[in-house]
């Protein structure tokens, strides 16, 4: 179920038919669901420094890229691990001592490492990394398997030391994606104890400069980094505010959970969620004490959806009985006569919209160069956030009817 993509480098950029790019170099990036993610920062890196003059790549010369030159790219669509919860990127989990922060991680972790959609929320399988960093072998053993029963996956990997992040950490999490191709989420549990102690370790700089390095890594390596961390003493109406150290470390994350509970003893939590990808919201979590699950209680906040696309809603409804089809933009255009554009438009716009048609409408698009000019290739696919989701639809119901018992029983465990 981990989503593929593929690099093609055709002999001339993105344009209309036969035009000719502005890039004379120019590499596409094409989604494909059946791929390993973390390809997918390398091969946008690649593309820039294609596209880029020969003056832009000279030492010290600052690289641009023209808005003409970024709407004739095609970049990859950036897959969620958990849609519209989790995303690539680098984000803060936050939270008081002993409030259920590792327990969700686990759960977290063993849910993306199975494609197994995380109560409403469908869910990109691939290899995880859980660096429980406070814990030994022997409890996450247990911690584990009363959670999961003896049920596992060889896709969820556990280690309990680790370097620090000045003395080779980024190095043995470089080793790590290199052998797992397929890795789609790291979880550093907790981020203290990957830093360094110093006399400016509460400076906006420093905090700003921890996060952001490991930003840098998720992005080069087009995964996710979730960093575990502790929310400070002091109570605060904004639940960010309350993220331990300075806003150095927001600033430079793309996002931020959360986690809340009234009094320590109680099963109910509150989950606050921030972030760049997705809209931000709250959810109300119920502790399930006999299985040391997280239960989705309700969310306060609707998911934001983008409006329609009328180019994407015209393409899907042509590719509605078709497997695939192959052809110019003029084609195209030919095809659909409802959509009165220029066939270099269209391919602009198609390039802009990629991301929402592969993950929205399930349909890949690629564009070529053939002997006619600039191809476009479109092929439908089947969705593996809907089949996982179909797959584990008992799993989702049972959660469901357990979730109104305990709401029934209260919060007395």
């Amino acid at each position: 179920m981990t989503d593929k993509k593929k690099a093609t480098v055709p002999e001339s950029s993105v344009g209309a038919d036969g035009k000719q790019p502005l890039c004379n170099k120019h590499m596409e990036i094409i989604a494909d669901s059946s791929k390993q993610n973390n390809l997918q920062a390398a091969e946008n890196q690649g593309l820039e420094e294609k596209c880029a003059s020969p003056l832009k790549l000279e030492k010290d010369v600052l690289q641009t890229v023209t808005m003409e030159e970024l709407y004739d790219t095609v970049y990859p669509p950036k897959v969620p691990v958990v849609d519209g919860l989790l995303y690539n990127g680098t984000y803060l989990f936050v939270g008081a001592p002993k409030v259920g922060k590792s327990f969700f991680m686990a759960q977290l972790g063993y849910h993306v490492s199975k494609g197994i959609p995380l109560w409403e929320y469908p869910v990109n399988a691939g290899t995880v990394l859980y660096l429980a960093l406070e814990d030994d072998y022997g409890r996450l053993q247990k911690r584990l398997s009363r959670m999961f029963g003896v049920e596992s996956t060889d896709a969820l990997h556990l280690a309990t030391k680790s370097k620090s992040l000045n003395q080779g950490l980024e190095e043995q999490l470089k080793r790590f994606v290199e052998e797992h191709k397929d890795a789609r989420l790291i979880i550093i549990d907790t981020l203290q104890k990957v830093r360094e102690l110093g006399g400016d370790k509460y400076s906006y700089a420093s905090d700003y400069d921890i996060v952001a390095r490991l930003k840098k890594f998720s992005d080069e390596h087009g995964i996710c980094l979730l960093l575990v961390h502790h929310t400070r003493k002091m109570e605060s109406s904004d639940s960010f505010d309350m993220i331990s150290g300075t806003n150095g470390l927001l600033g430079a994350a793309d996002g931020a959970f959360v986690m809340q509970k009234e009094k320590r003893t109680q099963n109910k939590a509150t989950l606050d969620v921030v972030g760049r990808d997705q809209p931000d919201q709250r959810m109300y979590l119920n502790f399930d004490r006999e299985q040391c699950i997280w239960k989705l209680v309700k969310t306060e906040t609707e998911l934001w959806k983008e409006p329609s696309d009328e180019v994407l809603e015209y393409i899907s409804g042509f590719m509605e009985l078709r497997r695939n089809w192959q052809g110019t933009a003029t084609q195209l255009l030919q095809e659909i006569p409802e959509l009165k554009l220029q066939p270099n438009v269209l391919t602009r716009k198609l390039n802009i919209g990629m991301e929402r048609l592969y993950l929205e409408k399930h349909i890949r698009y690629e564009s070529s160069r053939g002997h006619d000019g600039r191809i476009i290739s479109l092929v439908k696919e089947e969705s593996t956030l809907e089949s996982a989701a179909e797959e584990e639809g008992g799993v989702e119901e049972v959660d469901s009817v357990e979730q109104k018992t305990d709401q029934g029983m209260g919060s007395g465990a």
